[in-house]
């Protein structure tokens, strides 16, 4: 029975802090406890008769308890005096704790920010290891913290496999499928894994983040998956407290919704009473392991102290629910426990508390005078690391040559050896020759497989490497993302695609806020290297609409840590895929390749039949510097910076612009959208007498602007210059389509109104 907290309390009007009352109430309730007293059990007995768990694992479980509260107390007090900076805090969820026990800190963690509980049980795990001073550390946003190196406050560690999360709503349930599902694929194309075979991935949220969008997403891959017979040993851990921030969950919501859903194995656990719920727990992951089909785990907890220092729940929940919700703390019923069964005196239970809490506030007090992040440098010094040299190398290896005879059918039929070809062939060579030198190269997305693509380019790769590396996937870029990241995890090298660019926005978070930002959460402890490859821009004819011919690169722009190229020719594509995964491989950069449509099959560039757009492909041994441009022309007369679709382009208004006007035009084609090698641009610029910057994104949202950042910045906006883009506006259907988009007829009006400066 669930141990209430004594009535006579008298603080309980408003103003009154809520922390400070779930303090007093578990020492008053243990100073008040009159209850039943058994034997004190043995360290390996039942710690109450029926119980799951022994009184050695229920005296750490209930230690583990009180360092997630007192954490939780101490960051109330000392946020005031500005020397902790979070306060979403862990109490009521404090059960976790099982989950951590009963798991290995060798199964990948994804976690929900209340798992403080689950943090100081995982570090019992590895000896030597102090949950309180890293947790310290992490609060304080000291430079020393373990987990994040003090840009974030984050429940990560490298040794526990723990990585690190922000404040995700269900963002995390994507890649911690991918990631179950990854330890599963390995062995079958012989890669290692950095964990056991067989590890399982615990991915904890709440009950209002169920309902997220990116949660039914992973719910129901997870779900396709046991559907299809495929292992994906994940446990979906939802720690029920019934409210999300101010908005109540219904009674019985998350069970009646989850409790019979097909594919998802469900259990349920009681997170309140350590005693009750442990066997639950217990099964549940037992069930994961040795099945390897996706668990869910409804893991009953509550919410005190409100969800964060921020909110004072009592100017929106009346008084008596707020007691009532106080009197259902999971530590009382632990206290309880610890009494009850004789395995500890009040007097035991209230030393260990107060000893816990001096331990919490003397590591609070030494992290606040640790060094903190000072510099720029040091705070993105992980974003996005860059060791040019060793890419270069590592981009320019061409030690698999026998793989390649294979892969192509022989030494006549290698792709340096045929004639010049079109982008979309010489991105295939390209990708062929890539999982020749990866191994552990894996390609997919939607039709990617016995289709080859909507547009061919992955042809034959299925066929050459087999249903294990290159495969077919829900439609559901989300899930395709949270794949990648899941592979990445485990050390494997993606190549996920997206079908089109305007697909990449139902999930631009996975790789805003999930891939891109895990090596600066975790300053660069963990990293997933992938090359998301996208079919992207306009000028697509005969087939298209907003959907199909989308120049919105804006999105990608925004994304820190973010690489973007965009090839305009099919050599260009062949060196830039070798450089990206090299950036992959070796400082485990995500990378998008933009794939433009409308010159994939491109063989012309002035007159029909003239060929002057096919190109030969590049020895396995070249590779194309980061950041490097292609010039065509050596005019001063006028500068074009372009990329993409813009470069044929432009050379054709080049030559109309070069006879009207005398001039000699060179075009710059930056091939590298993010970031925009500045000192590039302002060296292309420095000679120009004009320039004219031509860019199919939308006039308010484009890469156009960036390069006249750059001009300006580097001292050169004083030359005359004009900026032809496409419309603020969605592209419509058929020829519309080209009335919003530049065209060669664009370029060269600009050009004249330069002359007429």
């Amino acid at each position: 029975m669930f141990a209430t907290v004594p009535n006579p309390i008298p603080a309980r009007m408003k103003g009154v802090n809520r922390a400070e009352i779930c303090d007093q109430n578990f020492v008053e309730f243990v100073k008040g406890w009159n209850g039943p007293r058994d034997v004190r059990p043995a360290a390996h007995e039942p710690i109450l008769d029926g119980s799951a768990l022994d009184a050695q694992g229920f005296r750490e479980l209930f230690e583990s308890q009180l360092i997630s509260r007192h954490l939780d107390l101490m960051a109330r007090v000392l946020r005031v005096q500005n020397k902790v900076f979070y306060t979403i805090g862990s109490s009521g969820h404090e059960g976790n704790a099982m989950v951590a026990r009963l798991t290995r800190h060798t199964d990948p963690a994804f976690l929900h920010y209340r798992s403080g509980g689950f943090m100081a049980e995982r570090f019992r795990k590895l000896p030597g290891m102090d949950p309180i001073m890293d947790s310290a550390l992490s609060f304080a946003a000291s430079a020393e913290d373990p987990a994040s190196g003090g840009r974030h406050k984050v429940w990560g560690s490298k040794p526990l496999w723990v990585l690190p999360q922000t404040s995700t709503i269900a963002s995390h349930l994507p890649k911690a499928l991918g990631t179950a599902v990854a330890i599963e694929a390995a062995p079958r194309i012989g890669h290692t894994l950095p964990v056991p075979q067989d590890s399982i991935v615990v991915c904890s949220f709440g009950d209002a983040s169920a309902n997220h969008a990116t949660a039914q997403t992973a719910f129901n891959a997870a779900a396709w998956t046991a559907y299809q017979k495929l292992p994906a040993p994940v446990l979906f851990v939802c720690e029920d407290n019934g409210i999300g921030i101010s908005v109540k969950t219904p009674s019985g919501w998350i069970a009646n919704r989850f409790r019979d859903m097909d594919g998802l194995d469900y259990f349920y656990a009681d997170g309140l009473d350590l005693a009750a719920g442990y066997g639950d727990v217990q099964a549940a992951v037992e069930h994961c392991r040795r099945t390897r089909r996706p668990t869910f785990l409804h893991l009953r907890t509550t919410r005190i102290m409100g969800h964060a220092g921020t909110d004072f729940e009592i100017e929106w929940r009346s008084i008596e629910e707020l007691c009532a919700v106080e009197a259902t703390d999971p530590l009382l019923r632990s206290a309880a426990i610890a009494l009850e069964s004789g395995l500890m005196s009040k007097d035991e239970v209230l030393a260990l508390y107060e000893d816990i809490r001096k331990r919490c506030f003397a590591a609070a007090e030494e992290a606040d005078r640790r060094p903190k992040l000072q510099t720029l440098e040091e705070v993105v010094a992980p974003l996005a690391p860059h060791t040019p040299d060793a890419v270069a190398a590592e981009a320019a290896r061409a030690d698999y040559a026998e793989r390649r005879q294979q892969a192509f059918g022989g030494e006549a039929k290698l792709p340096e050896r045929q004639p010049p070809r079109h982008l979309a062939i010489q991105i295939n060579n390209a990708l062929h020759d890539l999982f020749c030198k990866y191994p552990e190269a894996l390609l997919f997305g939607e039709d990617v497989a016995q289709k080859g693509g909507v547009y061919t380019v992955t042809k034959g790769l299925y066929k050459a490497f087999g249903p294990r590396r290159v495969f077919n996937t829900l439609l559901d870029e989300t899930m395709i993302l949270g794949l990648a990241q899941g592979y990445a995890n485990m050390g494997m090298l993606p190549f996920p695609e997206i079908q089109y660019l305007a697909y990449f926005h139902n999930a631009c978070d996975q790789i805003r806020g999930e891939a891109c930002s895990l090596q600066f959460f975790s300053n660069g402890q963990y990293r997933n290297p992938m090359v998301m490859r996208i079919a992207s821009l306009g000028y697509q004819r005969g087939f298209g609409g907003h959907f199909h011919n989308d120049n919105s690169i804006t999105a990608l722009r925004d994304i820190p840590g973010l690489v973007v190229g965009c090839p305009s020719r099919g050599d260009d594509a062949a060196l830039m895929l070798r450089t990206l995964a090299a950036m992959a491989k070796v400082d485990g950069r995500v990378c998008a390749f933009l794939e433009p449509i409308a010159l994939y099959m491109t063989k012309d560039l002035y007159e029909p039949g003239d060929g002057l757009w096919l190109t030969e492909y590049p020895a396995p041994d070249q590779a194309m510097p980061y950041g490097e441009g292609r010039v065509y022309g050596e005019g001063d007369d006028l500068v074009v910076f372009t990329f993409g679709n813009g470069v044929p382009m432009s050379l054709r208004a080049a030559r109309e612009i070069e006879r009207k006007h005398g001039w000699k035009v060179r075009v710059v084609d930056l091939r590298w959208l993010v970031p925009l090698n500045e000192a590039y641009i302002r060296e292309q610029a420095s000679t120009a007498r004009r320039i004219l910057i031509v860019d199919e994104g939308r006039r308010s949202a484009g890469v156009g602007e960036g390069i006249i950042t750059a001009i300006v910045e580097g001292g050169y906006g004083a030359r005359p210059f004009k900026r032809v883009v496409g419309a603020d506006t969605y592209t419509p259907l058929a020829g519309a389509a080209f009335l919003v988009i530049p065209s060669e007829a664009d370029i060269v009006a600009a050009a004249d109104e330069l002359a007429r400066a």
